[in-house]
């Protein structure tokens, strides 16, 4: 297995906030070998996943150690989660289909491949509440525009006995998702809208009240994560930082597009952020939510 760079590298810049919760906040790159990293999830066990999307591999990077491969020649991997009972979940946008994974390296059942019949577009990003209701965006990008078989980007959710059904259908298409802290809202980036979607989840899953939560968002927005506090984080030309009422509240400016990002370490306030050059690392003064 080809080892990749070690957390971490020195410092690159200082972001300047009015906020004092993102003042002067140290960047690090982790590597900066990438060929385009998009899933990124810190796994409860205490490590980085990333998903290296051409190359078709997950990578395992352990903090104080060099990255390793940890799956290869997989499907597609683009979305990465994780539940309350520690197993791992994948949108795989080249198989077109959302897969559970029991353990690391461990057996792997698949939990969505269709929808009335009809092949998935190719499944980008997925979250899991605790109680065990799962949430996927289902895209078309690129060349997947010419294999579509449903008349739609849709959003999807999967409840815990297995059963499928939509929660939006688009004609723009859905990036990242995430969740509230308390789990009653969740959010869908729109790539195409330049917007962030959110809507209201009752007890048992189902979703209502769809409204674009905020507008104009420079770049495509990609990746979105939470903190404790309700902020998102959305991953774009920048790192967007957004109020839950979808204010502006404070951009950490990269060299490149950001693609995605994640909470993690034992503290939960470092978000990693990948671009398609390179992994990144900024410490922040405020914890991120996680669902496990």
């Amino acid at each position: 297995m080809r080892a990749a760079a070690v957390f971490f590298l020195p410092a690159l810049l200082l972001a300047q906030s009015a906020d004092k919760a993102f003042e002067e906040l140290q960047i690090e790159r982790v590597t900066g070998n990438s060929t385009f990293y998009d899933g990124i999830l810190w796994a409860k066990a205490g490590y980085l996943l990333v998903a290296d999307v051409p190359g078709k591999r997950l990578l395992q990077f352990d903090p104080g150690q060099k990255s390793r491969v940890v799956e290869e020649n997989n499907g597609g991997i683009q979305g990465l989660a994780q539940d309350a009972k520690e197993r791992l979940y994948f949108a795989e946008s080249g198989a077109r289909r959302v897969t559970r994974q029991d353990k690391p390296g461990g057996k792997v059942e698949v939990l969505a491949a269709e929808y009335q019949g009809k092949k998935f577009n190719g499944p980008n990003d997925v979250t899991v509440r605790k109680d065990g209701q799962v949430y996927f965006t289902d895209p078309a990008f690129g060349s997947r525009q010419d294999q579509m078989e449903l008349p739609f980007h849709g959003v999807y959710h999967v409840t815990p006995k297995g059963e499928v059904d939509v929660v939006a259908q688009w004609k723009t298409r859905p990036n990242g998702i995430a969740l509230s802290p308390d789990g009653k809202v969740l959010y869908v980036a729109d790539s195409d809208r330049h917007a962030v979607v959110a809507f209201d989840l009752d007890r048992n899953g189902a979703a209502s009240n769809e409204r674009v939560l905020v507008k104009g968002i420079s770049g495509v927005p990609g990746g979105i994560r939470i903190d404790v506090q309700g902020r998102l984080y959305v991953a774009a030309q920048h790192l967007e930082i957004y109020s839950p009422a979808g204010k502006p509240v404070h951009t950490i400016l990269l060299a490149e597009p950001a693609v995605n990002c994640a909470f993690g370490q034992n503290d939960m306030q470092s978000l990693f952020i990948t671009t398609r050059k390179a992994l990144y690392r900024v410490q922040l003064r405020v914890k991120g939510s996680v669902q496990y």
